[in-house]
């Protein structure tokens, strides 16, 4: 095993084990999805850098802006907008994530995978890429 895919593996390992916590409210997939997270890393989304943090979303799907809405509640407190190009249905069950890619500037999210919300909202990335993912337990209820 060379130096490189050690390093990503190490990277990997850390990465599952980050606070990525989701708490989504209840919802079917036409309402509004919304609900918390916690990154322990700094990662890319879209054209924005968010640093790591507690962080509240929400996304409508049947809003035609398609933006997915991002507030950091932690530290100094900061919102983005990001852009979503493409949406998935999910199947209702198995847990909130976010999809990371590893660029050579940074991680990117490419997915948010939210099944809580029958939807999977998919993210531009640059190219050469390494997907990792990053599971999500559930917390507390979000709107708290």
């Amino acid at each position: 095993m060379n130096m490189k895919m050690a390093r990503n593996y190490v990277y990997a390992a850390l990465l599952a084990l980050t606070a990525l916590n989701f708490a989504p409210t209840l919802a079917s997939a036409q309402e509004l999805a919304h609900g918390k997270f916690t990154l322990a890393h700094e990662v890319h989304w879209g054209n924005a850098k968010l640093p790591a943090g507690d962080y509240m979303f929400s996304f409508d799907p049947d809003n035609g802006s398609r933006l997915l809405s991002l507030s950091k509640v932690s530290g100094t407190p900061a919102g983005y907008m990001v852009l979503v190009p493409g949406t998935e249905d999910a199947k209702p069950s198995g847990l909130n994530r976010l999809v990371l890619e590893a660029t050579p500037d940074g991680l990117y999210v490419s997915a948010m995978q939210l099944p809580e919300f029958g939807m999977t909202l998919d993210f531009a990335v640059p190219s050469h890429t390494e997907r990792q993912i990053a599971r999500a337990g559930t917390t507390a209820a979000a709107g708290q």
